[in-house]
């Protein structure tokens, strides 16, 4: 890296971390420390939410997802837009009219102090977890392709949200966000337009979709009806509809950021701002992907784009093997070079005929890429078993690191480190949040005064980042990152969204019902990933991860009815005769 790199790299994150603590200075009661003042107007509660989901792993993973397996990952948000009517017309009306610091609150007022106190704690647990792993997302990336150390990353990126996250609260993420997410816009749009110059003269835009369609980067959508296949249109509709309301609507890092709004009409807006953007967001980020991929087809990559798999592999018994495929690697990619001037050539021709040779052509060469990548793997996983041999989340940044100018390198990677910011803020903001409000104060007997509990909840906020950096700090990489990520969020949410469903529509429930469901749910929720999903390699489990929300849902809801029917026909007073 250039120091013109450095010097927008760091005063990047600087000034994030200045004007955030400026900003929002003097915060006195719980209402400004938690809900801002309740002062957002819609523009800032949609980049609020947009940023809040838009971690570092997002632009990590996400180009590296589609360069291995195309568009079809944006098959997960086809639920989100509908998912973000419901919580408009249900969830942000009522939240409102109760005046809830937290979502949790409605829990104890509709079933009793226990289902609150179970549901905040599931959300501590998944939500804990993903606040480590969005600091480990970008420390575990820079510190293998720049050789800084990881936990001194893990402990850079903690230190700089936990600053500007304990003094100012919700509105000093807020404000932040808004920079932030300009920030990362800019700069995914700078990759972009970057990767397209970079292609050979005679490649337009038009052709390098073409190009990416002849190696199915482009499928989009899948109907088939399997329920083995993580992304497929009812997969999405169904796992991923019923994983944006338990997110949006019972997540505390997203309730947070709407609960904020000067209105209920200002939060709606908001959230449909959010519903609107982010799949078009999300295609765009995936297409970017796409773009690197086509590049790759012009430019040499390595056989695995994961620098420390690759020195590790280097330095062991299986040296001699491993260099041996990258020699037949090199040829590949010659091979596949003169098959897309040959496509290239055949689509200028408009010949039909010479096209779909063309075509066949390149996909017989991917799978031999394939074959020599997964083999290039079997090494390296053979050299050291515990090494992770996935590379999707290290595709994008060496791009950015390889092959863009000094200025660009800095700027991207100041996106990366703001998303990773942006996110893990919301997240410990929640968090100590929930642990003052839900658990703390819940259960204190005598009453504080309002800066006192403004105080407890920095100090949860504090504690709560200190443990993220744990987190990350004994992290594994694990298959995908993004992916990582929805996974424990479906474990957990489906179970949260079905107990707020119970509250809200199942008005012959009770509490005690309730919570046994929700911990009978969870425990089998966590049985059935482990047991169809998590003992099979990538590709191979027997469920869509993303289904687990609406089992987890459909599951403490029908539980919970049966045990409140069971209990009232057990209990039935007898009358006399």
């Amino acid at each position: 890296m250039s120091i013109l790199d450095w010097v927008l790299l760091t005063s990047t994150l600087l000034f994030i971390v200045i004007y955030g603590v400026w900003k929002t200075r003097g915060s006195k009661n719980v209402n400004d420390y938690v809900l801002g003042g309740n002062q957002d107007k819609w523009w800032t509660i949609g980049l609020s939410v947009m940023a809040t989901q838009a971690s570092a792993i997002t632009f990590l993973s996400t180009p590296g997802q589609a360069f291995h397996d195309g568009m079809g990952f944006i098959q997960m948000y086809f639920g989100l837009p509908l998912a973000m009517i419901i919580i408009c017309i249900v969830f942000i009306p009522l939240y409102h009219k109760l005046k809830v610091y937290t979502a949790y609150e409605f829990l104890e007022q509709r079933f009793d102090l226990k289902t609150r106190t179970l549901t905040a704690i599931l959300f501590l647990i998944q939500r804990g977890l993903a606040a480590g792993i969005t600091i480990y997302a970008p420390s575990i990336i820079l510190s293998a392709v720049l050789g800084w150390d990881l936990r001194t990353l893990n402990l850079i990126i903690g230190t700089l949200v936990i600053i500007y996250t304990v003094s100012g609260g919700t509105k000093a993420v807020s404000v932040t966000q808004k920079q932030q997410m300009f920030i990362i816009m800019t700069g995914m749009f700078v990759a972009f337009f970057f990767i397209l110059g970079f292609l050979p003269p005679d490649i337009t835009f038009t052709k390098a979709l073409k190009i990416a369609g002849a190696s199915n980067k482009l499928n989009i959508v899948n109907f088939d009806f399997d329920l083995k296949s993580r992304y497929t249109f009812w997969t999405g509709i169904t796992g991923g509809l019923f994983l944006a309301l338990s997110y949006f609507g019972t997540d505390q890092s997203q309730v947070q950021r709407y609960l904020s709004g000067k209105s209920i009409k200002e939060s709606q807006l908001g959230l449909i701002f959010n519903g609107l953007l982010k799949i078009p967001m999300q295609f765009f980020i995936l297409l970017l992907g796409v773009m690197v991929f086509v590049f790759y087809q012009y430019n040499p990559s390595p056989l695995n784009f994961s620098p420390s798999a690759t020195k590790m592999v280097l330095n062991s018994a299986q040296a001699d093997d491993y260099k041996l495929l990258e020699v037949k690697h090199l040829e590949l990619e010659a091979e596949k070079r003169i098959a897309q001037q040959k496509f290239s050539a055949a689509l200028n021709s408009e010949n039909t005929k010479d096209t779909k040779q063309a075509k066949e052509y390149i996909i017989q060469i991917n799978e031999q890429d394939k074959a020599n990548r997964n083999t290039a793997k079997a090494l390296i996983k053979k050299a050291k078993p515990s090494e992770e041999t996935n590379d999707k989340d290290y595709v994008f940044i060496h791009f950015i690191l390889n092959y863009l100018p000094k200025g660009i390198i800095g700027l991207l990677l100041a996106v990366i480190l703001s998303a990773a910011m942006s996110s893990t803020a919301s997240e410990l903001n929640a968090l100590g949040t929930i642990t003052a409000i839900d658990l703390f104060k819940r259960n204190k007997k005598e009453e504080l005064t309002d800066e006192q509990y403004v105080t407890a909840t920095k100090g949860f906020t504090f504690l709560w980042g200190v443990i993220a950096i744990l987190i990350a700090c004994i992290a594994n990489l694990f298959d995908n990152l993004i992916q990582l990520v929805n996974i424990i969020g479906s474990i957990f949410y489906g179970n949260i969204l079905g107990i707020f469903l119970l509250a809200f529509f199942f008005k012959f429930v009770k509490g005690n019902a309730v919570f046994t469901a929700g911990i009978l749910t969870q425990i089998i929720v966590i049985i059935i990933y482990y047991t169809l999903i998590y003992v099979y390699p990538d590709g191979q489990e027997k469920l869509s991860y993303l289904l687990l929300n609406f089992i987890g849902c459909a599951l403490v809801i029908g539980t919970a009815c049966l045990l409140e029917v069971f209990d009232r026909i057990i209990n039935k007073p007898h009358t006399e005769v």
